[in-house]
C-alpha cells in the first residue's frame, strides 16, 4: 500500500524502531571533565526534558522525600558553575521520582560497567547470563572430550 501525498495518519512500518532497553543520556549531552559536572549536566537534561516545570518538580521531590526542595536548589544542582552544590543521592532519588527519568541512575551505573533495566527484562538478562555459562561449559566439555579420546586423564 502506497501512502498518499499529504497523508499524515498512515504509519510507515519501516520507520519503526523498538524502544531502547537501557535509557541513557546522549553521551555528548553529559560529557564533562569532572564527575560533579557530569551529574549537573544530567540533572539539567532531566529537568529540561521533563514535562513538569521546575516548581512542580521541586514540589514533587519535597512530597516524596518529606523535606523541602526549592526551585533555587534545583537550579544550583543543574548548574555546572555551582561547585558547592553537588546533589546528594537522596535528592537524586527524589528527582528521579519527580521526573520519572531513570537516565540519572544509568549515568552512575554505566561508570561501573552496569546498566539499569526495567524489571520486566530481568528474565531475559538471566537467559543471557545462563547462555554465557552454557557456552563456557560446552567449550570445557569439548576440550575434555578431545583429551579423553586422546587417552589423557
Amino acid at each position: 500500500m502506497v501512502k498518499a501525498r499529504g497523508d499524515t495518519r498512515t504509519l510507515n512500518l519501516l520507520d519503526w524502531e523498538p524502544a531502547p532497553i537501557v535509557e541513557a543520556f546522549a553521551p555528548e549531552r553529559v560529557r564533562a571533565v569532572s564527575l560533579r559536572t557530569k551529574v549537573a549536566r544530567g540533572v539539567a537534561e532531566a529537568l529540561k526534558d521533563c514535562e513538569h516545570s521546575r516548581a512542580v518538580v521541586a514540589d514533587r521531590m519535597s512530597e516524596f522525600m518529606g523535606e523541602t526542595v526549592s526551585v533555587n536548589m534545583l537550579n544550583a544542582y543543574a548548574s555546572e558553575a555551582r561547585e558547592d552544590h553537588s546533589m546528594p543521592f537522596i535528592r537524586l532519588l527524589g528527582l528521579i521520582h519527580a521526573t520519572d527519568d531513570v537516565r540519572l541512575l544509568q549515568l552512575g551505573a554505566e561508570m561501573f560497567g552496569y546498566s539499569v533495566v526495567e524489571d520486566k527484562y530481568l528474565g531475559w538478562v538471566d537467559v543471557g547470563r545462563l547462555a554465557d555459562i552454557k557456552e563456557t561449559i560446552d567449550k570445557d566439555f569439548s576440550a575434555a572430550r578431545r583429551l579423553a579420546k586422546a587417552g589423557f586423564k
